[in-house]
C-alpha cells in the first residue's frame, strides 16, 4: 500500500484516501441538492394541507407529496448514507477505499435513477405517492429510476463491505473495529435486505407497466414493499445512532459508557427493528393474528431495548467526558455547559431528544396492534415519521455535515451565526409539524387527502374546528422548518464555494475537533465511569412520558370499544 493518495488529517490524525474523500463530497453535494428539492416539495404539501391556504390544486398536490417522498425519504438520506459508510470505512480505518471506479460507477447509478424518477414525477404521469401501492400504475421510467437507483445504492453497500476486508486484511487498525464503524455495518447490513426487498417488488411492477406483466397482487405488493419503505428508515436508525456517537467523540471526546452493550443494542437492530414494518400492515386481511401479535410485543420490544439502550448511553458518555472535563455541578451543570454554539453538537443533542420523544414513544404507540387502529393511516403516522426520519435522522446528517465541511471539504464555514442558530430553527419546525400532524391524526384527520374540508364531496364531513387549528399551525411549522432549511443550505454551499481555506494555520486557531477526539472516534474503549446521575434523571422524564402517552392512547381506543 503506497501513501501517495493519502494525506493526515491535521486536526483527527487520522489517514484520508484521496478517492475516499473524493466519493464523500460527491455523495454529500448530492444528497444537500435532493434535500432542498425535496423540502420545497414539503413545503407546497404543507401549505396546501393548511385550509386557509390550499396552495395547489389536487393534481399538483399529488405530484408534490410524490416527489418530497421519494426526494427526502430515499434520496437525500441514501445518498448521505453512502457518503457516512465511507467515511466510517476507509477514513476511520485509515485504510484505503475499495474499488473507487465501482463506487464512481454506483454514484453514478444513483444519480441517474434518481433525476429519472423525479422526471417521471414532474412529468405528471406519476403522482402514485412514496408507497407507489398498486394497481395506480407510474410511468414505466418512475419504476426504472427506483430500481436503477436501488441497484447503485447496493453495489455502493457492498463497495463499503470490501473496505472493511481491506482494512482487516492491511491491518490498519487494532482490535475491533471502531463503534462508529461497528454501527455502520449494522446500518449496511439492514440496507442489504431492505433495498433488495425495494428492488425485488419493483422489478414486476416495472414490468407490469409496460405491459410485459398481466397484474401485481395488491396484498403481496404492500408486504414486500413495506420491506423497503419502512426498512429503510431502520438504515436511518442505525446510521444515525452511529451519527451521535461520531459527533459526541469528535466535538467533546466522549466515550461510550460500555463499548459491548452499545454494540448489543446495534445486533438488537440486526436482528429485530426490521420488523416495525408491521405497523403498516396491521389492518391488512391477509396477514395472521399470530404474526401481527408477534411482531408487535415480543420482537418489537426487543428493537425498541436497542434504541432505549442508545438513548441512555449517548447522553451518558457526554456526560461523563463534561464532567471529567470539570463540569460538575450539580445534576445538570454538565449539560449547561455544554457546547451549545457548535451546531454540529447542538444538532446532535437535539436529535436525540425530539426523535426519543416524538419519533420512538409514538413509534410503539403505532406498533400496538390494538392502539394502531385508531390512527392507522390518518395524519398521525407523517407526524410520527417526520419525528424519526426528520427530526431524527435530517437534523444528525446537517449537524454531521458542520463536522464534514472544515474535515473533507477543508473549508471553514460562512455564515457562522447563521450556522449556530440553524439547528434550533429547523429543530423547532420540524418538532411543530410532528405534534400538529399527529394532534391532527389524534382527531381523526386523513392521511392523505387533498381537502380537509371535502368541499367537492357529495356528501359532507366535518372535522373539529381543532383540526383545522392543528393543519394551520403545521404550515407554520413547515414555514420555520424551511427557514432553518434554506439556512442550512445557505452555510453549506457558500462554506464550500467561498469559504476560506483550512490550512495548519487556521486549524490550530479554529479546531472543531475537540483534542483527541480523532482517537475516541477511531478506537475501541469504554467511559469507564457510571457516575451519571443526570442522564438517569432525563431517562426517568421519558419513561414518566412514554407511560403517560401509553396510557392516554388506551383511553382514546376505549372511547371507540362501545361502537362494537
Amino acid at each position: 500500500m503506497t501513501n501517495f493518495n493519502f494525506r493526515t488529517c491535521p486536526e483527527t490524525g487520522l489517514k484520508v484516501h484521496g478517492p475516499a474523500e473524493a466519493l464523500i463530497k460527491a455523495n454529500a453535494v448530492v444528497a444537500v441538492v435532493f434535500l432542498l428539492i425535496g423540502g420545497l416539495f414539503g413545503l407546497l404539501v404543507a401549505l396546501t394541507r393548511w385550509q386557509a391556504i390550499h396552495l395547489l390544486p389536487a393534481d399538483l398536490f399529488y405530484l408534490a407529496l410524490t416527489a418530497h417522498g421519494a426526494d427526502v425519504l430515499v434520496f437525500w438520506i441514501i445518498f448521505f448514507e453512502i457518503a457516512l459508510l465511507y467515511f466510517a470505512s476507509a477514513i476511520l480505518l485509515n485504510c484505503r477505499l475499495a474499488t473507487p471506479k465501482i463506487a464512481w460507477a454506483a454514484f453514478l447509478l444513483m444519480l441517474a435513477g434518481a433525476v429519472m424518477a423525479n422526471v417521471a414525477v414532474l412529468q405528471g404521469e406519476s403522482s402514485v405517492m412514496f408507497t407507489s401501492y398498486v394497481p395506480m400504475k407510474a410511468a414505466p421510467h418512475f419504476y426504472l429510476g427506483l430500481i436503477l437507483f436501488a441497484v447503485g445504492a447496493l453495489v455502493a453497500v457492498a463497495v463499503f463491505f470490501g473496505t472493511l476486508v481491506i482494512a482487516k486484511q492491511e491491518k490498519t487498525y487494532e482490535g475491533s473495529v471502531p463503534l462508529v464503524t461497528f454501527g455502520a455495518v449494522t446500518a449496511a447490513i439492514i440496507a442489504v435486505y431492505t433495498i433488495a426487498s425495494g428492488a425485488i417488488i419493483l422489478i414486476p411492477t416495472f414490468l407490469w407497466s409496460i405491459g410485459l406483466v398481466g397484474e401485481v397482487d395488491t396484498l403481496t405488493y404492500r408486504l414486500v414493499w413495506w420491506g423497503f419503505g419502512h426498512s429503510s428508515q431502520q438504515i436511518n436508525v442505525a446510521a444515525q445512532v452511529s451519527g451521535w456517537y461520531a459527533i459526541a467523540a469528535l466535538t467533546i471526546g466522549a466515550k461510550p459508557i460500555s463499548e459491548k452493550v452499545s454494540r448489543m443494542a446495534f445486533l438488537l437492530y440486526i436482528c429485530f427493528l426490521l420488523l416495525a414494518s408491521a405497523h403498516h400492515l396491521l389492518v391488512d386481511p391477509g396477514i395472521s393474528s399470530e404474526w401481527k401479535v408477534f411482531n408487535t410485543s415480543y420482537a418489537l420490544f426487543l428493537a425498541v431495548l436497542g434504541s432505549m439502550i442508545h438513548g441512555m448511553s449517548v447522553p451518558g458518555a457526554i456526560e461523563v467526558a463534561q464532567r471529567k472535563r470539570g463540569f460538575t455541578q450539580g445534576v445538570f451543570g454538565w449539560l449547561r455547559k455544554a457546547p451549545w454554539g457548535n451546531p454540529a453538537f447542538s444538532g446532535m443533542f437535539m436529535s436525540i431528544v425530539l426523535f426519543g420523544i416524538l419519533g420512538g414513544i409514538t413509534g410503539v404507540i403505532m406498533g400496538t396492534e390494538q392502539l394502531n387502529i385508531i390512527m392507522h393511516n390518518t395524519l398521525y403516522v407523517p407526524g410520527h415519521f417526520h419525528g424519526t426520519v426528520v427530526a431524527g435522522t435530517t437534523l444528525t446528517f446537517m449537524a454531521l455535515t458542520y463536522l464534514v465541511v472544515p474535515l473533507i471539504f477543508r473549508r471553514e464555514l460562512v455564515f457562522k451565526r447563521l450556522a449556530q442558530w440553524q439547528p434550533y430553527l429547523f429543530g423547532l419546525g420540524v418538532a411543530g409539524i410532528s405534534i400538529f400532524m399527529m394532534a391532527a391524526g389524534t382527531l381523526g384527520v386523513s392521511r392523505r387527502h387533498w381537502d380537509m374540508a371535502f368541499s367537492d364531496a357529495a356528501i359532507s364531513f366535518d372535522y373539529p374546528p381543532a383540526a383545522f387549528l392543528m393543519m394551520a399551525l403545521n404550515g407554520i411549522s413547515a414555514i420555520i422548518a424551511s427557514i432553518g432549511g434554506v439556512a442550512f443550505i445557505l452555510v453549506v454551499v457558500g462554506s464550500i464555494l467561498f469559504g476560506k481555506k483550512r490550512d495548519e494555520e487556521t486549524v490550530r486557531a479554529n479546531p472543531v475537533v475537540f483534542q483527541g477526539g480523532g482517537d475516541v472516534a477511531a478506537s475501541y474503549g469504554d467511559a469507564g465511569s457510571l457516575k451519571i446521575p443526570g442522564t438517569i434523571t432525563l431517562v426517568g422524564f421519558f419513561f414518566a412520558a412514554f407511560v403517560l402517552y401509553y396510557f392516554i392512547n388506551w383511553k382514546y381506543l376505549s372511547e371507540v370499544w362501545p361502537l362494537s
